[in-house]
């Protein structure tokens, strides 16, 4: 529910309650109990008050979405090859390279351009890297990033290896 502040919910059947509760406990040491009611107080205000928070969801559902536009636009026009997957929800969404792509040399030049990609093979249990596939986060980055970024590393997930002139322009004017 609020990730940057590491609050979440879970339910369960009762009978596990207790058991799951343990293992939160045990592995993060439990939420910040200041945080837990900041957030219950925000919650509770839009029930009973003004509806703050409803107001605030609203909001941000339409800057999320914004952010989820500005990311398949951009890749549509920079990179039209990288088919995306996992935009149902959330704010981030798998990047497929194209076949033969290296994920870590792509991630490597893509940070020499000071943009943040991330591979997926960590994620993976085996820790294989093909087939290359990138987790794009947009959930803490404006529009215009988003856009400056997918630009910057057009080439790069085209497959093109160094990329574009036009790539390099972009990144060069961001620095």
């Amino acid at each position: 529910m609020a990730p940057a502040i590491r609050l979440g919910w879970v339910l369960c059947p009762p009978a596990l309650a207790d058991a799951v509760a343990e293992l939160k406990r045990r592995h993060d040491r439990g939420c910040p109990e200041l945080d837990q009611l900041a957030l219950a107080a925000l919650i509770e205000s839009g029930r009973i008050e003004s509806g703050r928070y409803d107001r605030h969801v609203r909001r941000m559902r339409t800057v999320y979405a914004q952010r989820h536009a500005a990311l398949v636009e951009s890749l549509t026009e920079h990179a039209p090859e990288v088919r995306l997957t996992g935009l149902a929800a959330g704010f981030r969404a798998v990047a497929h390279l194209p076949r033969g792509a290296d994920e870590q040399s792509v991630i490597t030049a893509a940070r020499a351009r000071s943009v943040g990609l991330y591979g997926m093979s960590p994620h993976r249990s085996s820790g294989a890297t093909d087939p290359a596939q990138l987790i794009l986060g947009f959930g803490n980055l404006g529009e215009r990033a988003v856009r400056a970024g997918i630009e910057a590393t057009g080439g790069l997930l085209r497959g093109d290896g160094a990329g574009s002139d036009a790539d390099n322009e972009a990144a060069s004017v961001r620095e």
